[in-house]
């Protein structure tokens, strides 16, 4: 019974569509949405005035693009840039991030 449980389990996972493919459509958008210019590759800022996204969670950069985009959050450059953004762009920015280790 325990292994149809985890069979089940495993197989819904697979065909659920797993975080590594949010990952790789937010690490697409990434550069496609021009996060890249300033936050650098693979979210290493070279530039002291632009943050370093790597090592950051899901959960602060969703709830920060969010923010940008809502305008709760003021900053010229990323409440433009994040009005673009639709919600699955956020999360799959925020699982690419977050898997920035």
């Amino acid at each position: 019974m325990k292994f149809f449980s985890i069979m089940a389990f495993s197989l819904s996972v697979l065909f659920s569509g797993s975080v590594y493919a949010d990952a790789v459509a937010g690490k697409s958008a990434y550069a496609a949405k021009g996060c890249i210019g300033c936050h650098g590759v693979g979210g290493q800022s070279m530039v002291s005035a632009y943050p370093v996204l790597k090592g950051r969670d899901v959960a602060f950069i969703v709830k920060n693009l969010t923010d940008y985009r809502s305008g709760a959050r003021q900053n010229g450059t990323m409440n433009a840039m994040a009005a673009g953004l639709s919600d699955a762009d956020i999360k799959n920015l925020g699982d690419y991030i977050g898997s920035l280790k």
